[in-house]
């Protein structure tokens, strides 16, 4: 028999057919047979089984106790309860901080994302009969693309009698090889399909490599930036001290020099 679920999140609860759930939790106790609908483990008050084998905070080992007692352990604790292995018998739950697990786990999740680029291939195209500024242009984008970490599809394409002779696009795509071998190596050899002479290049680093070092090169690059601007700043301050200093030496002069023309005055007054 085929059951056809439904889920409407313009409702509030889950729909199965003519049932209705208000939570989650109540879905997934609906499916039965064990089966868990979401990828996210259950938490405190949705364990609903008697018993657990509870694993401490630390990874310490407290055995099979009540479900109950656990949850009141993780109050105790400012912790949760989260169910680690629900096929086990019985289920075995940890006292975590859930909302620092996640956390955690994105961030892994996010490295392994970064950490799992592949490779791409780029391609450049030529014609038998290039000049060598137009030779040297392409070369510069298959560099590029090289210690980008990138493989590159070098193809020539063959034009009427060309193709009777292809031995000359052959060379040529041997040149550019032997032009780049720092950054790459041949990994399909040259081969005429059709019209076409196709060669494959493939960088010497992986892209892994690649761009970490283009990151780590970036983050040296922001740190002498940063230092730059710090030492402007300073300068900038201290050209700004130096100004007031000079400003008040100034103001102090003319005041007394101002005090002793009135006493001056005055004496001349008294007289």
């Amino acid at each position: 028999m085929v059951v056809f679920m439904t889920f409407s999140r313009m409702t509030i609860g889950w729909t199965c057919g003519r049932c209705m759930f208000r939570t989650q939790m109540e879905f997934r106790r609906a499916v039965g047979n064990g089966v868990i609908i979401s990828a996210e483990p259950r938490i405190n008050e949705e364990i609903r089984v008697p018993q657990v084998r509870l694993i401490g905070p630390k990874g310490e080992q407290v055995g099979v106790i009540a479900t109950s007692v656990a949850l009141n352990l993780a109050r105790e604790a400012s912790l949760d309860l989260v169910e680690v292995a629900p096929n086990a018998k019985p289920p075995v739950a940890k006292l975590i901080d859930y909302g620092k697990y996640k956390y955690n786990e994105k961030i892994k999740a996010r490295e392994a994302r970064r950490n799992q680029s592949t490779a791409e291939i780029k391609e450049i195209r030529f014609r038998l009969k290039i000049d060598d500024h137009d030779f040297d242009v392409k070369k510069g984008h298959v560099e590029r693309f090289l210690s980008g970490g990138d493989k590159v599809k070098v193809t020539i394409m063959l034009r009427g009698r060309e193709q009777s002779r292809p031995i000359g696009g052959v060379e040529l795509l041997r040149r550019l090889a032997d032009e780049v071998s720092e950054l790459g190596t041949i990994e399909s050899q040259p081969r005429q399909e059709g019209r076409n002479i196709i060669m494959v290049l493939a960088p010497k680093g992986k892209k892994v490599h690649t761009q970490s070092e283009q990151r780590r090169r970036g983050a040296s690059a922001r740190a002498e930036r940063q230092a730059r601007q710090a030492a402007r700043l300073a300068a900038k301050k201290e050209a700004q001290a130096e100004a007031a200093a000079e400003a008040h030496a100034e103001l102090n002069k003319t005041s007394v020099k101002e005090h002793t023309q009135k006493e001056g005055s005055n004496a001349e007054d008294e007289k």
